[in-house]
């Protein structure tokens, strides 16, 4: 929650010093010299850079060998299992802990009842949904999804916080 706010903190100072420099740009020459657009960049590219070290430092920390996707997801496959393997269009149910990067459980299986959905038609994250394309019936595995893999810019407005990444643990029980 501290890292959340100071990239609050960040955020609204990079805002202000773009509202500053503006007007004192319009004072000098009487035309506007800064471009929004590219501070706006700027602070994009350190949220990213640093939610990309939290995350390895979360993988360092536990000690896991996590494969990259080259969409940013990491995952790994703790216990093979010997079903079939999934594919577009298979009804798949999973059991799963859901945490946030700073280790608190926000939702599980236990609570919430294990997670049924049909692969590639949406209504879960797009990191889950690619991640589980690399699974069999069976396989228990672990999944970092960074912010825009799983609830983006404003979180789930229930448990998860804007901009944050999550892990999945969890066993692919069935394939339909």
């Amino acid at each position: 929650m501290n890292k959340l706010i100071s990239i609050n903190i960040m955020l609204a100072l990079v805002l202000l010093t773009l509202g500053c420099n503006r007007d004192e740009a319009e004072n000098r020459t009487g035309q506007t010299t800064v471009d929004p657009g590219e501070s706006l960049i700027k602070t994009n590219r350190y949220l990213v850079k640093s939610e990309i070290e939290d995350i390895e430092n979360y993988i360092r920390r536990h000690q896991w060998e996590m494969q990259e996707t080259g969409s940013g997801l990491r995952y790994m496959i703790a216990e093979q299992g010997n079903g079939p393997k999934v594919e577009d269009g298979d009804i798949i149910t999973i059991r799963f802990n859901l945490w946030l990067i700073n280790g608190d459980l926000v939702y599980n299986s236990v609570d919430d009842g294990p997670k049924t959905f049909l692969v590639g038609k949406g209504g879960v994250e797009s990191g889950l949904e690619e991640g589980v394309l690399l699974l069999q019936e069976g396989d228990k595995a672990r999944f970092i999804l960074p912010a825009h893999l799983a609830y983006g810019l404003l979180g789930d407005e229930k448990k998860i916080p804007p901009r944050t990444a999550i892990i999945y643990e969890l066993e692919l029980i069935k394939i339909k």
